[in-house]
């Protein structure tokens, strides 16, 4: 069977899966991790390699790996990505995926989390890359800023973030409008530098460079 994301997303386990680790999330006081910060990493992670000449194969599996990476949090928060890509396994053997779309997916899955993550191949590097770039207020769950946390202050700042791909500069390029009456830029630094250097990792790994621009300033 040659498993596609559209399958993927019509599963209800999986979708059961994914709102049931973000309602635990959200018990713990995390930023939003359900369908729209899953859905868009899926997209931006396809995207990602479609745009850098990856085949359709590769791209595809790029998003059922964005869809799943957070499931295993239905578990725990501590080892997610090793419990998600248990999980991601068993659930594509039952529906029918072959042993080379496994294998690639829960690889994936395993490395996207930056305690242990490392772009071991397109598709963990694309995915790594739309998972550390998916930061924006709307994501904050936290209706009073009086109480935000560091994390709630440096996500809410961040008024719009795009991701694009310019294969002839061999650039992924990472833009951010931040509210500087928020957050500075070193704040979002100070919570973010270790998964943007991940970002230039996973880059390297598919042969370019990731940029990250912040109002307009080329910061990496």
């Amino acid at each position: 069977m040659i498993l596609t994301y559209e399958d993927v997303r019509k599963n209800e386990k999986i979708n059961t899966y994914i709102r049931k680790a973000d309602e635990s999330l959200l018990a713990m006081g995390y930023t939003e991790h359900s369908f729209a910060h899953v859905t868009k990493v899926a997209q931006c992670a396809g995207m990602i390699l479609r745009e850098l000449g990856y085949s359709e194969r590769e791209a595809e599996n790029a998003r059922i790996a964005g869809y799943m990476h957070d499931i295993g949090n239905v578990i725990n928060r501590i080892d997610h990505a090793q419990s998600g890509a248990a999980m991601a396994f068993r659930l594509l053997e039952t529906m029918g995926a072959d042993a080379e779309t496994i294998a690639t997916i829960v690889t994936a899955i395993g490395n996207h989390d930056e305690a242990t993550a490392f772009p071991v191949n397109p598709v963990a590097a694309a995915l790594i890359i739309a998972d550390k770039t998916d930061v924006t207020y709307t994501r904050v769950r936290n209706n009073d800023p009086s109480k935000f946390d560091i994390h709630d202050r440096v996500n809410y700042s961040v008024k719009k973030s795009t991701l694009n791909v310019d294969a002839e500069k061999g650039e992924i390029q990472a833009r951010l409008r931040i509210d500087t009456s928020m957050c500075s830029v070193m704040d979002y630094f100070e919570i973010f530098l270790e998964r943007m250097i991940l970002c230039r990792k996973a880059a390297d790994k598919l042969g370019v460079k990731f940029v990250l621009r912040i109002n307009g300033q080329k910061l990496l």
